[in-house]
């Protein structure tokens, strides 16, 4: 099976078909949504019927600490002053709340923090905590994520998001874990007599300099894991950013991918 593994989507629709359309070109089998669908970008209701209908297919849709923030942001004003000492993602947040309906803010409230597919467990942010949205950033924080998902002898792989770098760790000989750069478009070798967990970018706000678009595709009967960048009309998204009237930083960086 050929698993399309989507995260940070971000409110990007532009970016969300964009990888959606490059998955079915792959033979993705099966989409898998990790969290953080909504959030500094303009089109979250939009994101959130693409991909509750994604749901009604047979998609894994994931909550995020995005979709957690809209919920504390009910009733708040938005706020897009640049010198607000609060964060993008709160500044966003009561905006992107007040464009989403009653039953789609109820549909995110209740999306799962993990699942489990086969070998595979997906989460948003790290598996030790998934409510605690900590960053996989490094060996030692992939350790502890893996270790905590690993505790069922069945999983083998662990694939999130959270971070919008891509990102591989396996567990070599010993205990210890090596970091391994993937190459975007190559086919990595993920055979099950490892440990691996990954890290897939991000869908709708990269930061690693790139402005395409990231998602990650495993195929479970090859045992491989090929990370994609999918170009998009980002300076389209970038103009609706400004439009919706959203901090300009949100925009600049869908431009740059800083």
């Amino acid at each position: 099976m050929k698993l399309a593994l989507l995260s940070d989507i971000h409110s990007n629709l532009h970016a969300l078909e964009a990888c959606l359309t490059h998955a079915q070109a792959q033979g993705a089998d099966r989409i898998a949504v990790l969290g953080d669908l909504v959030g500094y970008g303009a089109f979250p209701s939009e994101v959130v019927a693409r991909c509750q209908a994604l749901q009604n297919q047979g998609a894994i849709v994931l909550r995020g600490n995005h979709e957690a923030l809209v919920q504390r942001h009910a009733g708040m004003t938005p706020q897009t002053d640049p010198t607000s000492d609060q964060t993008l993602g709160n500044q966003t947040a009561a905006w992107t709340h007040d464009q989403l309906s009653p039953a789609q803010r109820f549909w995110l409230e209740i999306l799962p923090l993990t699942a489990h597919l086969e070998q595979t467990l997906l989460v948003h942010a790290s598996a030790d905590a998934p409510d605690k949205w900590r960053y996989i950033t490094d060996e030692r924080l992939a350790a502890l994520s893996l270790e905590a998902a690993c505790a069922n002898p069945e999983v083998r792989y662990v694939f999130g998001g959270h971070v919008h770098h891509p990102s591989l760790y396996y567990r070599g000989t010993g205990r210890q874990l090596m970091a391994f750069k993937p190459t975007a478009g190559v086919a990595i070798p993920t055979p099950a007599h490892r440990c691996w967990i990954a890290t897939v970018g991000s869908v709708g706000q990269p930061r690693d300099g790139n402005p395409r678009a990231m998602y990650a595709l495993f195929d479970s009967t090859a045992a491989t894991l090929t990370f994609h960048r999918v170009a998009y009309d980002h300076m389209a998204a970038a103009r609706c950013v400004r439009d919706a009237g959203l901090p300009e930083f949100c925009a600049r960086r869908l431009e740059t991918g800083q």
